[in-house]
This record gives C-alpha cells, sequence and structure tokens, in this order.
C-alpha cells in the first residue's frame, strides 16, 4: 500500500468521525460506541473500515450520508 493510499484512508475515518461527532453531539457516548464497534478495538483495530462509505466518485456528501443512515439503523434497529 502506498503512503499516498494510507493517508486516503485515514482521511476517511477521520471525516466520517468527525461528522459523527459534530452532528450527534447529543449522543456522543453512542457515537463513540459505534466508532468502536465499526473499527474494532485491540488486535482488530482497523481504522480503514470507514471504506465501505466510500464509492467510486469519491463524493464525501454521498459518503456523510451513507455513514448518516449506517449510524441511524445501528442506534435504532
Amino acid at each position: 500500500m502506498s503512503i499516498g493510499t494510507k493517508n486516503r484512508l485515514n482521511q476517511t475515518g477521520t471525516t466520517c468521525k468527525t461528522h459523527l461527532r459534530e452532528k450527534y453531539p447529543q449522543h456522543l457516548a453512542l457515537v463513540e460506541e459505534y466508532i468502536i464497534e465499526l473499527e474494532g478495538s485491540g488486535k482488530s483495530h482497523d481504522p480503514t473500515r470507514w471504506t465501505k462509505f466510500t464509492d467510486a466518485k469519491h463524493s464525501t456528501a454521498e459518503m456523510l450520508q451513507r455513514v448518516d443512515k449506517d449510524f441511524d439503523g445501528w442506534m435504532n434497529p
């Protein structure tokens, strides 16, 4: 994996986490739980799992819509 790819993957995760924290400040504990559940913890920690919300167009708006939809579905099963 090239350095550019690694940076882009980290940026995707950072963008998604920041978006959730800013959009749902009243549910911050749930947001943090969702982040841990998605990324994993300990040896299974993988911050690149946020890429499941991206697409070929690399549209940030669409990515954040997918994150919101997934978080809402996780919060309200």
